[in-house]
């Protein structure tokens, strides 16, 4: 990193570096997570290998991000100490990422919302003042075109096909846009980080996601539900009782077997 960026980058304290890189990271697994539960019962093979490989993708990112996190914390966690070993109330991922798959309809709107945003977000990223995290959002987002290509694709697929196929992704549409609240609106951390360089402001993210969705949307023949209040701050540590659900089965092995390793 320049002396500059040095400079900017240490206005910001560790804590505050840190809480950013687990709502990154812990985005990323828990949505790995949920996707890692269609293994096996997508609607068709290629759909399987696809949710799959895109969960795998996500769970690498999770996984440098948490790396690095342990790094800046300097309390000698590491990446699986720091995805195995926390309580609901210490993850920070946004609330969406967190919703049940329900069918595979709704489990397409959820991942485009999710992916519409990671792909404007990590592109951003590449140009913070933080070079490490620079550099996994650089990765990240050649992984990112292609879930953003998946799941549009499918959208459009499900939307502009049979008219039950149409009716379900829009029910899932309406249910699950409460939720993007969340990625578009700032909190202080969100604020603080912005003004050193090290995050994109939201406002510009939420331009950029309005675009993309809107353009998606209109081509799969949705309608775009209109904005609505949110209650869940899940980047803040307060959650759906969806989470908890999901950790005890995540956790299992690690909270039975403390230290285990392969």
């Amino acid at each position: 990193m320049s002396s500059a960026a040095e400079c900017t980058a240490g206005a910001v304290s560790a804590e505050e570096r840190f809480r950013y890189l687990l709502r990154l990271a812990d985005t990323s697994l828990v949505l790995g997570q949920r996707l890692g539960e269609w293994v096996g019962h997508a609607p068709a093979l290629e759909e399987d290998l696809a949710l799959a490989n895109i969960a795998l993708d996500l769970f690498g990112q999770a996984r440098l991000l948490l790396a690095y996190a342990g790094q800046v914390e300097g309390r000698g966690r590491d990446e699986d100490q720091l995805a195995f070993r926390r309580d609901a109330p210490e993850f920070f991922n946004v609330t969406l990422a967190e919703q049940p798959n329900g069918d595979f309809g709704q489990t397409i709107v959820r991942q485009a919302l999710l992916d519409a945003w990671q792909v404007e977000l990590y592109h951003s990223l590449i140009g913070s003042t933080d070079e490490q995290l620079a550099n996994i959002a650089a990765k990240a987002m050649k992984e990112c075109r292609y879930h953003w290509r998946f799941s549009c694709g499918w959208l459009v697929r499900l939307g502009d096909g049979t008219e039950e196929s149409r009716a379900r992704v829009q029910a899932a549409l309406d249910g699950l846009w409460r939720f993007t609240g969340e990625l578009l609106t700032p909190d202080a951390l969100d604020a603080h980080m912005a003004s050193h360089g090290i995050a994109p402001p939201l406002a510009l993210i939420r331009s950029r996601w309005e675009a993309r969705l809107a353009a998606a949307l209109e081509e799969a023949t949705l309608r775009q539900p209109p904005p609505a209040y949110f209650p869940w701050h899940g980047k803040r540590g307060v959650h759906s009782e969806h989470l908890g659900h999901l950790l005890t089965e995540m956790q299992h092995l690690q909270r039975l077997h403390p230290g285990a390793t392969w």
